[in-house]
């Protein structure tokens, strides 16, 4: 199982508290309100605000927020904050990749904290285009658990998936960004649950890390997705599983 999707297994379980999903939801929010701003309030027109939703919807937000959220984007509601896209990328230790999607309201402010969160991790800050040539969007969707592999995969792969790989007992499924919509609701069509679709940046390789960088490359990623700025978190890392039993039981 590859390093991205240990992270985003992780990811889930640190959301678990309520202080995270606070946290999460806002975020959420942050992401619908710039889609609807940019692209207008029609999903069937604007497919980042389409899939910004469907994160939300998947973290459990509220219906009325995400409403809220788009009225904000559109101009219904008042929104003093505008907010800006800003990309950056760095080095964790062990030269693993890192990519750090972000939408701030202070670029000045934002990149100071972004420094400060990698050097003190052991990790540095990029100049833009250092490491987002080794990453390419992909569409990713993971199943439930104890999910039917033979229906998954004829599903998937007739609505255009690219490959599947098995996840904890669950599978991933990968596709081409424009083919996530598509490739979902054939699953969802062939009654398999599907517990998270989102566009992700995926590396073309991994660094495996030993026991000395892993925690350190832990401590960054979770250091990223804990500042108010960031929205997603993206790297090249790969931790054996047995390796990342032994941290989480730490």
């Amino acid at each position: 199982m590859s390093g991205h999707s240990h992270w985003a297994r992780i990811k889930r379980k640190k959301g678990a508290t309520d202080a995270k999903r606070g946290q999460l939801f806002s975020k959420c929010a942050r992401a619908i309100t710039v889609a609807a701003r940019n692209g207008g309030g029609d999903l069937a027109l604007n497919l980042t605000l389409r899939y910004a939703i469907d994160e939300a919807r998947a973290a459990n937000m509220p219906k009325d927020s995400i409403e809220r959220a788009i009225k904000k984007g559109t101009g219904e509601l008042a929104d003093a904050k505008p907010f800006a896209a800003v990309l950056y990328e760095g080095y964790a230790p062990g030269g693993v990749a890192v990519l750090v999607e972000c939408l701030t309201d202070n670029r000045t402010r934002t990149v100071g904290e972004i420094v400060r969160i990698f050097e003190h991790s052991g990790g540095s800050l990029g100049r833009p285009g250092c490491v987002a040539w080794m990453f390419a969007p992909k569409g990713i969707l993971l199943t439930a658990p104890g999910v039917d592999e033979e229906q998954a995969m004829d599903a998937a792969l007739a609505a255009g998936a690219d490959d599947m790989t098995e996840s904890d007992a669950a599978f991933e499924i990968t596709c081409a960004p424009e083919n996530l919509d598509r490739v979902r609701e054939a699953l969802e069509k062939a009654a398999i649950p599907v517990e998270s679709a989102e566009v992700r940046q995926v590396p073309q390789n991994y660094i495996a890390l030993d026991e000395a960088n892993a925690p350190k490359v832990l401590r960054l990623m979770e250091s990223l997705e804990d500042h108010d700025d960031v929205q997603k978190v993206h790297a090249n890392f790969d931790i054996a599983p047995d390796l990342l039993e032994k941290l989480q039981n730490a």
